[in-house]
This record gives C-alpha cells, sequence and structure tokens, in this order.
C-alpha cells in the first residue's frame, strides 16, 4: 500500500493522532505534578482554590511593585513625565484658584447675610 494512494484525511488522522497523544501525555503530568486541591465549595463548584503560602503571595506582591518601578524607570521617558507632571499642577493651581474664589464669594455671602439679619433685629426691636 502506497502512502501517496491514501486519501488526504486518512493522512491527517495518522499524523495528528500520536500529537494529541502526547498533547494528553502532557496533561496527564501536568495534572499528576499539581498539589492537591482543597475546596470547602461544593463538589459541583467550578472553581476550588489552592492554598497559597503567605510569604510567596508577600513576594508576589513585592516582586510586581518592582516590575512596575522598573517599567516606569525605563519606558516613559523622563521629559513626558516632567511634562504630564508640569500639565498637572497647573491643572491643580486652577483648581485651588477656583476653590479660593468660591470660598471668598461665600465667606462675603456669609457676612452679607449677617449683617442683614443683624439690622432686621435691630429694625423690630
Amino acid at each position: 500500500m502506497n502512502p501517496l494512494d491514501l486519501q488526504p484525511e486518512t493522512l491527517a488522522t495518522i499524523v495528528q493522532t500520536p500529537m494529541l497523544a502526547l498533547l494528553f501525555w502532557m496533561l496527564h503530568g501536568l495534572r499528576r505534578g499539581l498539589p492537591g486541591q482543597h475546596c470547602d465549595a461544593p463538589e459541583n463548584s467550578p472553581r476550588c482554590e489552592l492554598p497559597v503560602p503567605a510569604d510567596a503571595l508577600a513576594r508576589t506582591r513585592e516582586d510586581l511593585a518592582a516590575f512596575k518601578l522598573e517599567v516606569a524607570r525605563t519606558y516613559v521617558p523622563l521629559s513626558l513625565i516632567r511634562d504630564v507632571d508640569q500639565r498637572l499642577s497647573q491643572h491643580l493651581l486652577r483648581i485651588e484658584e477656583k476653590l479660593d474664589a468660591a470660598t471668598r464669594a461665600a465667606t462675603a455671602t456669609a457676612a452679607i447675610q449677617a449683617a442683614q439679619l443683624g439690622q432686621r433685629s435691630h429694625d423690630r426691636a
């Protein structure tokens, strides 16, 4: 029997079968290598958490923070950081000026109302 006489689907099946067997063998090996699952959830629950040591979690958080800092240092140009800082500072100063103006207006309005209430009470007496 000549392999060239076979149908293309048959050839594809013959080639894919060992690859699928290898894939299933690798998945089986991965599952055997995982630590046992400890779960208080019902058996039909789709998600069980694996126990994670506290020091591993803290170490992972520290590594992530260090990575974020490294990304900020190396991937963002300093000129861009300065530009963003300058724009942010200008916006904050404008907001502060508006708040100061609103505070002054509110204080003046409160003083005028207090003066008017004081005059009304003197007029009644």
